[in-house]
């Protein structure tokens, strides 16, 4: 077993002390600092070219991944380990009057010591055994586990037969620009040192999954993450006249009713289950208050899977929001008789039926409609709207839907379907391929020979149940269900574009072996040591022997 815990402890300290958050000055600062680390090795010296800084692609930020390779000596394999991770962190203003210590573990502990905490975090504060920092354990811990095994190995190239790359990305946190620009790296590394990448291990942070939860998990694979959104447009009245129109945000609560929290839309999977949709955002898009009712709506959703494809949630969600309409359409009918009763004017049926359209079906409508006419048209207005740099995908996809429903001829209300920000495409590993089971075969070993020196169980499940880059590594998807993602974001190839391509062509059996800890993205953010920078680097170790023996 390796010495790794004040080696991989030394590293975390000096990776969280330089502050890195997401789409900040931080993410360029935190790749120089790696990158500063691995060129002073000694191995890095002498192979300089094994090494580089490679600035993101099409970002318009200015930061960096890094990423580094040992070719091992003890044969003559190509087979080659990816050891991936993230170095940006979400920010840091929840630390509120200790915002200038929340990247200095030992001042920040300290100075909790005087605070009132949470019972655990308290008796965590006082173990010894918990390291406590913005970043400790989303997710620099992790990094510095891989770092650690990079520069053992750069010192003993005579124990590897095979390779082992290094990839520390940027920007996890936000749109995954730092592993999708990898990927080329990656790709001509394979072309020009003849790499066979046979497996990715990832070292994202791990969590209970329920109070009293004992269990430490290693994931195999990992949830994919859509954001289906919904233009909902009404019929505009003056509020005096209220039931003389439809306010698109009654329509839209319905919505939000139907899919919020919804178990009918959690995907099972191998005997495990996502959790439920849940609302990111909800409001109208009237620039400005006046007496009329909204024009139009707007809302989307957080949405996991595990073994549907995009165009089967597209499938299901078009059903519940029909499901929706329905409702929200037959509670307006009966409020109107009721108001109509008790003040005696006269109740009209109602002209509208639920309409509820995928952003593909009505684009190809307004095309055969209107044919090159819009189609122009709407690239013109695409292009002006890029020059917009406070418009997020999100919002830029709402306001092309917006632009494209003025062109419709029946602007009775309807509700349109998309998704308008990026997909994280689920992973499953289940041995259906050599490489596959030759990776779970080496982590079921890893795990077996590890436990026994440690007091907590040590669990492997399937899918990784947070957000990650491990989704940019391989693909699980048929070009069809791809096919759903880009024909259903009204940005795709101007605001948002994912070269799927890529992933298909490296496509390496991931699994993750991360630190442990609790409260990630909160003030008290921290990680159990013995587990981080013990048993992670072991483990991960191990695997990487097996792979390459």
């Amino acid at each position: 077993m390796l010495e790794s815990r004040e080696a991989v402890l030394a590293l975390t300290t000096q990776l969280v002390n330089v502050e890195s958050i997401v789409n900040t000055a931080g993410e360029k600062a935190i790749a120089n600092s790696l990158y500063k680390i691995i060129t002073d090795l000694p191995y890095f010296s002498k192979n300089s070219s094994y090494l580089t800084l490679e600035k993101t692609i099409d970002d318009i930020h200015e930061r960096y991944n890094v990423l580094a390779f040992v070719k091992g000596t003890k044969g003559t394999s190509n087979r080659t380990v990816i050891l991936m991770g993230h170095i940006d962190t979400v920010g840091i203003d929840d630390f509120n009057q200790l915002k200038d210590r929340a990247c200095f573990p030992d001042q920040l502990m300290e100075a909790l010591k005087q605070e009132e905490l949470p019972v655990s975090a308290k008796e965590h504060l006082e173990s010894g055994d918990w390291l406590f920092g913005r970043g400790v354990l989303d997710m620099k811990s992790g990094v510095a586990s891989h770092l650690y095994l990079l520069q053992y190995y750069s010192e003993h190239p005579e124990e590897l037969d095979g390779n082992l790359v290094l990839l520390a990305e940027c920007d996890e946190e936000d749109s995954s620009h730092g592993v999708l620009s990898a990927l080329k790296v990656l790709k001509s590394w394979k072309e020009e040192h003849g790499f066979d990448y046979v497996a990715a291990i990832n070292s994202d942070f791990v969590s209970p999954r329920y109070a009293g939860d004992l269990n430490r998990y290693i994931y195999k694979g990992t949830v994919g993450k859509l954001l289906p959104s919904f233009f909902i447009t009404g019929a505009e009245t003056h509020v005096g006249s209220c039931f003389e129109g439809l306010d698109p945000n009654f329509i839209a609560a319905e919505l939000t009713k139907q899919i919020n929290y919804n178990p009918e839309l959690c995907n099972e999977a191998f005997g495990e289950t996502t959790v439920p949709p849940v609302s990111l955002k909800q409001t109208d898009l009237k620039p400005s208050y006046t007496v009329q009712t909204a024009l139009s709506a707007y809302v989307y959703y957080n949405f996991f899977i595990h073994s549907w494809s995009p165009k089967d949630v597209l499938e299901k969600l078009k059903e519940q929001a029909l499901i929706a309409f329905e409702r929200a359409l037959a509670s307006f009918d009966e409020r109107y008789k009721h108001y109509s009763e008790a003040s005696g004017e006269p109740y009209v049926e109602l002209p509208w039926t639920p309409r509820v359209f995928t952003y593909e079906e009505m684009e190809q409508m307004l095309v055969a409609e209107h044919g090159d006419a819009f189609v122009r048209h709407m690239n013109e207005f695409k292009e002006i709207l890029l020059q917009n740099q406070e418009l997020d995908t999100r919002m830029f996809a709402a306001r092309v839907v917006e632009e494209a429903w003025k062109w419709m001829k029946d602007k009775n209300p309807a509700i349109i379907l998309f998704y308008s920000s990026l997909y994280s495409p689920r992973i499953e590993l289940t041995g259906k391929t050599s490489r596959e089971q030759a990776l779970i075969d080496a982590l079921d070993e890893a795990v077996e020979a590890v436990q026994p020196s440690y007091q907590h169980p040590i669990v492997t499940r399937n899918f990784f149940p947070y957000i990650s880059d491990m989704s940019f590594v391989a693909l699980s998807d048929d070009q069809e269900g791809i096919n759903a993602v880009s024909k259903n974001n009204p940005g795709w190839g101007t605001k948002h574009y994912v070269e799927y391509q890529d992933i298909r062509e490296l496509n390496v059996p991931v699994i993750n072996i991360g630190p442990y800890g609790v409260d990630a993205h909160k003030k008290l953010e921290r990680m159990e040591m013995t587990y981080s920078l013990e048993v992670v680097p072991n483990l991960t170790n191990l695997v990487i022997r097996r792979l390459l023996a």
